[in-house]
C-alpha cells in the first residue's frame, strides 16, 4: 500500500505601520471641544497556509495609541481573525471568527452610524459554515453566528448574538444565481440591571447577476417577525413586528479602477442596549494612478433607528451620520508605502441636542519587509 501526504504551503507576512493624526472633533461632540492630535503604532503578521483540501488564513495586529490636546488617552486595538475552509468532493466546511478589540468610534460608529461613549469595544465571534453538494447546480447552505461583545464603560450594555440560517442556492445560468435562506437569531444584554432580549426568524432571497465579466449586481430581500421583550422596574414589556429588510450591491472593474456601489437595511445590535434598524449606503472606488499611487475614496451614509424606543432608561432618537474619505496611497520603495487621507464626518440626532462634524488628516508611514514562505 502507498501512502501519500498532501504538500503543504505556508507564509507570514509582518509589517509596522506608524501614523500621525488629527481630528478638529475627535468626539464629534455639538459641545464646545478642543482640537487632538495623536499617534499609532501598528505592527501586524498576516499568516496563511494552503494544501489540495485546506486552507488556512489569519492575521495578527495591535495599535498602540495616543491622543492628547482635547483628548488626552492612551489605548491598544488587537486584531486576530481567523478563516479555515476545508475541502471534499461534495462538501465545504469552513470556518471564521476571532476577537476585536476597537474603540467604539472607530468600529461601531461606522457600523451603525451611532456611539454613545468613546471606550474599548471586545468582541469574540464565531462563524462555522457548511456548503454541500446536491446536484451540479444545486447546493445545501448552512452557517451558524455566535458573537459576545464587551465594554470597558458603565454608559455602554454588553450583548450577546447568536443565530443560524440555512437554505438552497441553485445556479441558474452562467450569469445568474439565486438563494433562499431560512434564518433565526437571537439578541440578549447581558449586563444591564434591566434586561433586553429579542429574537427574529425571517426569510431572505437574494438573486446575483453577472451582466459581464466586469460588472456583478445582487438584489436581496425579506421579512424579519421580531419579538421581543425589556424589562422596566413595573414589569416586562413585550412588543412584536415585522420588519422588511432588503439590500443591492454593484461592483464594476476597469482596467485602472474599481467602483463598489451597495444599500443594505439590517437589524444591528449595538451597546445601547437594544437593536438598531439601519439604513445604510456605501460607496468605494479605487483607481490606480501609477504602478506605485493609488488613489481611494469611501462615501458613507447612515440613518438609524431604535426598533425598541427604551434605551438604558430613555428614548432612543433617530439618527443621520456621514462620512467621506479620500486617500492617496505611494509605494515610494520596494519595501516602504505611505499614505495621506482626509476623512470629513457628520453626526445629527433627532434631539436638541443638534449636530456635529469633525475634519481629520492622517500621515502613514509602513514598511513591509519581505515574504517568509516554506512549503513540506
Amino acid at each position: 500500500m502507498a501512502f501519500q501526504s498532501e504538500a503543504a504551503e505556508w507564509s507570514l507576512a509582518p509589517s509596522l505601520s506608524v501614523k500621525g493624526v488629527y481630528n478638529s472633533n475627535l468626539l464629534l461632540t455639538p459641545l464646545p471641544h478642543s482640537e487632538s492630535y495623536g499617534y499609532w503604532v501598528s505592527p501586524a503578521t498576516e499568516f496563511a497556509g494552503k494544501t489540495e483540501r485546506l486552507d488556512v488564513s489569519g492575521r495578527m495586529a495591535a495599535d498602540f495609541v495616543g491622543y492628547f490636546g482635547g483628548e488626552d488617552r492612551q489605548f491598544t486595538n488587537v486584531f486576530a481573525p481567523l478563516s479555515v475552509s476545508y475541502r471534499t468532493e461534495k462538501d465545504s466546511i469552513g470556518l471564521t471568527g476571532g476577537l476585536t478589540r476597537d474603540n467604539t468610534l472607530l468600529g461601531e460608529l461606522q457600523a451603525t452610524g451611532v456611539v454613545l461613549d468613546f471606550t474599548q469595544r471586545n468582541q469574540w465571534t464565531v462563524n462555522p459554515t457548511w456548503t454541500r453538494s446536491l446536484t451540479e447546480k444545486l447546493s445545501f447552505q448552512s452557517n451558524i453566528q455566535f458573537s459576545d461583545t464587551t465594554y470597558e464603560s458603565a454608559r455602554l450594555v454588553d450583548y450577546r448574538l447568536v443565530g443560524g440560517s440555512g437554505g438552497l442556492l441553485y445556479q441558474l445560468s452562467e450569469q445568474d444565481q439565486i438563494q433562499l435562506l431560512g434564518s433565526y437569531t437571537h439578541f440578549r444584554t447581558t449586563d444591564s440591571p434591566l434586561g433586553f432580549q429579542a429574537s427574529f426568524p425571517g426569510i431572505n432571497m437574494s438573486l446575483t447577476h453577472a451582466f459581464s465579466e466586469s460588472l456583478t449586481g445582487t438584489l436581496n430581500g425579506g421579512p424579519r417577525f421580531l419579538s421581543s421583550t425589556s424589562q422596566t422596574p413595573f414589569g416586562d414589556i413585550t412588543a412584536r413586528d415585522m420588519v422588511w429588510l432588503a439590500g443591492a450591491s454593484m461592483s464594476k472593474k476597469f482596467e485602472r479602477a474599481a467602483l463598489h456601489v451597495s444599500f443594505a437595511r439590517d437589524l444591528t445590535p449595538s451597546g445601547f442596549g437594544l437593536l438598531i434598524q439601519t439604513n445604510r449606503g456605501e460607496l468605494t472606488g479605487t483607481y490606480r494612478i501609477s504602478e506605485t499611487l493609488d488613489f481611494t475614496l469611501s462615501i458613507l451614509g447612515v440613518l438609524a433607528s431604535g426598533k425598541t424606543k427604551a434605551a438604558i432608561g430613555g428614548t432612543f432618537p433617530d439618527s443621520s451620520y456621514v462620512s467621506l474619505m479620500p486617500k492617496l496611497s505611494w509605494r515610494f520603495l520596494e519595501w516602504w508605502q505611505t499614505e495621506v487621507s482626509y476623512a470629513y464626518r457628520w453626526r445629527e440626532f433627532d434631539t436638541a441636542a443638534g449636530s456635529a462634524q469633525s475634519h481629520a488628516t492622517m500621515f502613514m508611514v509602513t514598511y513591509s519587509p519581505p515574504k517568509l514562505s516554506f512549503s513540506h
